[in-house]
């Protein structure tokens, strides 16, 4: 019997390793929960903060044909349910015209409804700091940085972003 109490006493530890692993097992409450609006529902969001007003100033650049072809076909593709498709499209548009902030704002959504927060966010700043600061353009930026940080349960950058659509609408001038 003194031969198998090593073995024995090794298999007790074991087991009541094992019963204190398990009962440590949950996440750290410094985590903050993520969360669980689907992706869809966040570019709905994007999409309402944009808004159109005929009252409001917008400018719109020329677009390059070919750009506008990929992003047309981006546009099906994510019609379609393909959204790996549509961001290949948009990463082909971005390799033309990198500094595009429409591009980069559409390519911030389809990582969105892709669910890659970080890399929407980072589109969508690098959109800000390209683009124009005014319009539903800007809106969609800012927008998309909010469900980004609302996705990470980022509640205070996610205000803070917020915050910055505001700034967006600038009235166009009014002639008589």
């Amino acid at each position: 019997m003194n031969a198998f109490s090593p073995i024995r006493f090794a298999l007790a530890a074991m087991a009541v390793s094992l019963l204190f692993s398990a009962c440590t097992s949950a996440p750290p409450a410094s985590r903050a929960a993520v969360d669980a609006t689907p992706p869809a529902q966040r570019l709905a969001a994007v999409q309402a903060a944009a808004g159109a007003d005929d009252k409001e100033l917008s400018v719109q650049p020329l677009r390059d044909p070919q750009v506008d072809d990929l992003r047309e076909t981006a546009n099906a593709h994510r019609e379609a349910g393909d959204l790996v498709g549509a961001a290949d499209a948009l990463n082909q548009a971005l390799l033309l015209v990198d500094g595009d902030p429409a591009v980069l704002q559409e390519r911030a959504e389809i990582a969105l409804l892709q669910g890659d927060w970080p890399r929407a966010e980072t589109l969508a700043r690098k959109a800000v700091a390209l683009g124009s600061r005014t319009g539903p353009l800007c809106r969609r930026h800012w927008a998309t940085i909010e469900q980004a940080h609302l996705a990470r349960a980022e509640k205070e950058n996610a205000a803070s972003a917020h915050a910055q659509i505001e700034g967006c609408t600038v009235p166009g001038i009014i002639r008589y």
